[in-house]
């Protein structure tokens, strides 16, 4: 088996899917690239056995054939090749494979093809399609506040909920929670599943720059996204995922609205001063001022500051882990923002104050019980 191919149009490729693959699989074959080629196209797979990455590719070739070869010696060598046509033959036989270049020769072992698993196929499913910029923007608000605890799965990934209105985007740690809702994407029947976080990490980083169409393939156990000769298949959670809907509070009486800039900054210099544990900061308002503050009584370290805002309510005093709220407000795009706040044990709603009329993000964070200092 011989083929001709771009060396810098191959690594482009191979960069693309290169993430799924993990360092020390479970089968060791899955450290390997899978390539196929037939009838002139090349296909290449990377998988970890939960999530497996395609990409197509035309190339000179003048037979069809299969070997799986090592990614990381593969990916090496064309990364310190210059743009050039590279020849690859492959002795199906002994899974041996030159790489012929301008340069010179690199000779490496490759592995049997079959023994790759097969990568599952999506069928008796359903399909919807999904603008990749709004796909992206739907996987990076929500992604940041998915749980890494393994004890709980249902956590660990992005519940997505389709439905003849719109499609709701959910993530949790039970530190905070954001729902994130698009009246553009929309299915002829309801349907919800559980995508893992990897796999939406990976989808988001292969999606291009420019807008295309990603069209979007899933049954009661697999996902398929497919755009620009990339396919990822994805394993779904097999789990319940938590009640969401409950957990936000109905009756806030409380609101605040604040530009998100100057509260955003200074919550990065009050955080500076916080308790590294608990990282924890006091939101104080008192009419049209928001007092924020923080201290660590074991270095004796204290800030505060003053901001002005609009409230609507009741003076109320609350705490806070300023790197959920950090990081949730870095990812509003609005300039100004509104907390809804009731007590201070509930939870807090943030909410954009400019939205995109295609879009509805809610934001919940849980406070922190105060430390009793004035």
């Amino acid at each position: 088996m011989k083929f001709i191919v771009n060396s810098s149009y191959l690594l482009k490729q191979l960069n693309a899917i290169n993430g799924v693959i993990t360092t020390n699989p479970v089968v060791p074959i899955l450290e390997n690239f899978l390539f196929e080629i037939a009838g002139g196209t090349l296909t290449i797979t990377a998988s970890d056995l939960q999530t497996s990455m395609i990409t197509e590719l035309e190339v000179e070739a003048k037979e069809d054939g299969s070997i799986a070869i090592p990614a990381k010696i593969l990916l090496e060598t064309l990364r310190n090749l210059p743009e050039q046509p590279v020849n690859f033959s492959i002795e199906e036989s002994s899974y041996s494979i030159e790489i012929s270049s301008d340069n010179g020769r690199y000779k490496l072992s490759g592995e049997n093809a079959t023994d790759f698993p097969r990568v599952p196929k999506v069928s008796d499913g359903y399909s919807v399609n999904i603008s990749s910029d709004v796909l992206e923007m739907a996987i990076s608000n929500t992604i940041y506040a998915a749980s890494n605890d393994e004890l709980r799965p249902s956590m660990t990934g992005i519940f997505l909920k389709l439905d003849e209105t719109n499609a709701t985007f959910v993530a949790t740690d039970s530190h905070r929670l954001i729902r994130y809702r698009r009246v553009d994407i929309v299915s002829d029947m309801s349907h919800s599943m559980i995508i893992p976080r990897k796999a939406l990490t990976l989808l988001k980083a292969t999606l291009p720059s420019e807008v295309t169409n990603v069209a979007m393939e899933f049954n009661t156990s697999n996902a398929f996204f497919d755009f620009k000769r990339i396919k990822m298949i994805c394993r779904l959670i097999d789990e319940r995922y938590p009640d969401y809907e409950n957990v936000i509070p109905a009756d806030n009486e409380n609101n605040v609205t604040i530009g998100k800039a100057e509260l955003l900054s200074s919550l990065k210099r009050i955080a500076i001063y916080a308790n590294k544990t608990t990282h924890q900061v006091r939101l104080k308002i008192t009419g049209s001022e928001l007092m924020i503050s923080s201290e660590d009584l074991d270095f004796s370290n204290e800030a505060n500051e003053r901001l002005v805002c609009e409230h609507d309510g009741e003076d109320i005093e609350i705490g806070f882990n300023a790197k959920f709220l950090i990081e949730m407000l870095g990812n509003i795009s609005s300039d100004q923002l509104t907390f809804k706040l009731s007590a201070p044990n509930r939870a807090g709603l943030i909410e954009p104050s400019n939205k995109n009329e295609n879009e509805d993000i809610l934001m919940l964070v849980m406070p922190v019980m105060l430390n009793n200092y004035v």
